[in-house]
C-alpha cells in the first residue's frame, strides 16, 4: 500500500485529528513524504463527499461543504433519537471515571466507542481535550450542562459516587492484578 491508502486508513481508524508528526513517525516515513500524500489525497477527494481537512499540522477527515444540508438533516435526525445503551453506558463511564480516553473506555466497555463518543460531543454532552503530557490522545469529561442538566453541582453529586468508583478502582486493580500474572 502506498502512503496515502495508509494515511487514509489510519485517519478512518483514529476518527480523530492527529498531526503529521504522528504520521510520519507511524508511517517512518520524512513529514514532506506525509504533506505530499495529503496533498494528493486532498485532490482525490475534491470531487468526492469527504475531504482532508488541514489545521495547520493536523488532518482529518471530514464532509465536503456542498453536502452540509444533507449532514445537518441527518445529524438532527440522530440527535431526535435516544441515546440508546451503549451511549448511556459510555456517558456513565465518562461521568464517573473522566476525565479518560476513549481507549481506556473501550476497554471497559469491550467495544470500539468511536461512533458513541461522537454522538455525545455532537449533543453537548460531553467534552474533549488534549490527553497527559506526550501522549497522543484526547480525554474525555461530562459538560457542565450536563451536570446541571442532571441536578448536579459536580460529579461526586452523582447518584452513588462514592460506590462506582470503588467499584471502578477495584475492577482496575483486578485487571491490572491479572495482567501482572499474565506476564510472569
Amino acid at each position: 500500500m502506498n502512503n496515502e491508502q495508509k494515511i487514509e486508513a489510519i485517519l478512518l481508524f483514529k476518527n480523530e485529528p492527529v498531526t503529521l508528526a504522528e504520521l510520519s513517525k507511524t508511517l517512518v516515513v520524512p513529514v514532506d513524504e506525509v504533506e505530499g500524500a495529503i496533498k494528493n489525497l486532498q485532490d482525490f477527494y475534491k470531487d468526492r463527499g469527504m475531504v482532508i481537512i488541514n489545521n495547520g499540522d493536523e488532518i482529518a477527515l471530514g464532509t465536503h461543504p456542498e453536502v452540509s444540508s444533507l449532514i445537518e438533516k441527518l445529524q438532527k435526525d440522530e440527535l431526535s433519537r435516544d441515546l440508546g445503551r451503549a451511549g448511556l453506558e459510555t456517558l456513565s463511564i465518562i461521568l464517573y471515571k473522566g476525565p479518560i480516553s476513549r481507549r481506556e473506555i473501550d476497554y471497559i466497555r469491550g467495544v470500539n466507542s468511536s461512533f458513541i463518543l461522537r454522538n455525545l460531543l455532537i449533543r453537548g454532552l460531553i467534552e474533549r481535550s488534549e490527553g497527559a503530557v506526550g501522549e497522543r490522545s484526547f480525554t474525555y469529561k461530562s459538560t457542565l450542562e450536563l451536570l446541571r442538566f442532571l441536578g448536579v453541582k459536580n460529579r461526586e453529586e452523582l447518584p452513588e459516587f462514592e460506590t462506582a468508583f470503588k467499584k471502578i478502582q477495584e475492577f482496575e486493580r483486578n485487571e491490572s492484578d491479572n495482567s501482572e500474572k499474565t506476564d510472569a
